[in-house]
């Protein structure tokens, strides 16, 4: 049995997830977000306009079936194309498009039938480094990089009717916006300026970009990737 403590991060207090209810255009589609993390739940919680809660949960996830996207087997490119299936791109541009339609019908993973996703959260910093790569503006190495840039979190996500099941629920904590929202908004800016001030200029010789991995039909498993 491994017991999980998570987070939610909402404007009201969750006592009991409803399977079946969200947004199904969310970064891994329909399900309830979480994150190990307090103080991501924290920033997350808040609004403009709003307070909010960190709710707090135990999970067990013993015997689910579990994605995670930094596992052994997947890759950047797998997570990149789940976002591209699930959310909205520009990807009116042809070499984007190409990039789109290649990326769905390889790298694509199946979370039909996953209990649990887990990965990183495209906030608007992470959606800015995906699209740049599938524009051909950032290699592969750099695309890499840039997840890593200002711990803009990890999350875990209920996806499952029995992984909702698994979820207890055991206190909300009020989240001031006074203090959370500027945390949030300066992390955000932290990994902004990183990736334009040191990490969107890096280009090295023998890059790996996205017109490359067209060109060569790379797929899963590729000693490249």
């Amino acid at each position: 049995m491994t017991r999980l403590i998570l987070y939610h991060g909402s404007d009201r207090i969750v006592e009991k997830p409803r399977f079946g209810v969200g947004n199904p255009r969310n970064d891994y589609g329909l399900g309830f977000y979480c994150t190990a993390s307090l103080e991501m739940a924290c920033e997350w919680a808040v609004g403009r306009g709003t307070d909010g809660y960190a709710n707090k949960y135990v999970f067990d996830d013993s015997g689910l079936t579990v994605v995670d996207f930094e596992s052994v087997g997947l890759c950047t490119l797998h997570w990149l194309t789940t976002l591209l299936a699930n959310r909205t791109f520009d990807v009116r541009a042809p070499l984007a498009l190409e990039a789109r339609e290649y990326l769905l019908e390889h790298f694509y993973v199946d979370l039909d039938d996953a209990d649990v996703v887990k990965g990183f959260r495209a906030n608007d910093s992470y959606f800015t480094f995906a699209q740049d790569f599938i524009m051909g503006t950032i290699s592969y190495r750099q695309l890499n990089n840039a997840m890593r840039l200002g711990d803009l979190g990890q999350q875990t996500v209920i996806k499952s009717a029995r992984a909702f099941e698994r979820l207890e629920f055991r206190e909300a904590r009020e989240v001031p916006r006074s203090v959370w929202l500027p945390r949030r908004e300066e992390r955000d800016r932290t990994a902004r300026r990183k990736y334009f001030d040191v990490e969107r200029s890096k280009r090295r010789r023998g890059d790996l970009y996205i017109t490359q991995i067209l060109d060569e039909e790379m797929r899963p498993g590729d000693a490249c990737l």
